[in-house]
């Protein structure tokens, strides 16, 4: 039996578009199930696509052998952050069943 990943971002791709993906619970308390895009957004397109359901979270890695891992954007983060910044992932690909 295989054990649930603890750490860093799951790599895999959007069942409909084929785009690849970053997936991971994010959060100790009560956790979201993000599924991000791995391209980084300039801050223009930060502000373009945030929404109220659609967060835009901070992409860093701990040091250079450890996984990618997704935090939240909060008031403290700082605005000069140099890590790359994603947002969840919006399928482009039309619905290919009924239901």
């Amino acid at each position: 039996m295989s054990r649930p990943r603890a750490t860093g971002a799951a790599d895999s791709r959007c069942p409909s578009c084929a785009a690849p993906l970053l997936t991971q619970w994010v959060g100790t308390v009560a956790a979201l199930k993000v599924v991000a895009d791995p391209r980084p957004l300039t801050s223009e397109q930060q502000i373009a696509v945030r929404e109220p359901n659609r967060l835009v979270w901070c992409l860093y890695r701990a040091s250079a052998h450890s996984p990618p891992r997704l935090r939240w954007i909060t008031a403290s983060h700082p605005p000069t952050c140099d890590h790359p910044h994603v947002t969840e992932h919006r399928c482009t690909a039309e619905p290919t069943t009924l239901f």
